[in-house]
């Protein structure tokens, strides 16, 4: 019996590009740094959030590039004369990238009590309906 793939089955033309994405992204560590939710805010709404003590808004990047939210943290390190006894909290930098469907837009993102909270919008396809002419040959 042959296994069949989203991208070979016989009804579902031209899903290559959502196989590959679907790859794609299980390669990625979900489990990393820094810690994450991902909730469904609304109907067509989502939210990412994101743990990010000790990031400055300036530290932190969001970007959306060939259909990937990418966020990215980089903290300045600040040299001072401050002597560690114990340095638990890292301060260390990140990239978190998402696929995002196709009318999935970022809505905006804001800081909030050392959360970064970016907010999705999904914008629902229009129902078409096409009739096309049969040609005589």
């Amino acid at each position: 019996m042959t296994k069949l793939t989203l991208g070979s089955h016989p009804y579902m033309l031209g899903f290559e590009q959502l196989e590959r994405l679907v790859e794609r992204t299980s390669k990625s560590d979900l489990t990393g740094y820094p810690p994450f939710n991902i909730e469904q805010s609304g109907d067509n709404a989502y939210r990412i959030t994101l743990a990010v003590a000790g990031f400055a808004e300036d530290d932190l990047s969001v970007t959306v590039e060939d259909r990937q939210l990418i966020i990215r943290g980089r903290q300045t390190d600040v040299e001072d004369e401050r002597i560690f006894l114990h340095r638990g909290i890292a301060a260390r930098q990140f990239q978190k990238a998402f696929v995002l469907a196709d009318g999935v837009e970022v809505a905006g993102a804001a800081m909030e009590n050392g959360l970064l909270h970016v907010d999705l919008n999904r914008t629902p396809p229009e129902s078409i309906v096409k009739t096309v002419k049969i040609n005589r040959k």
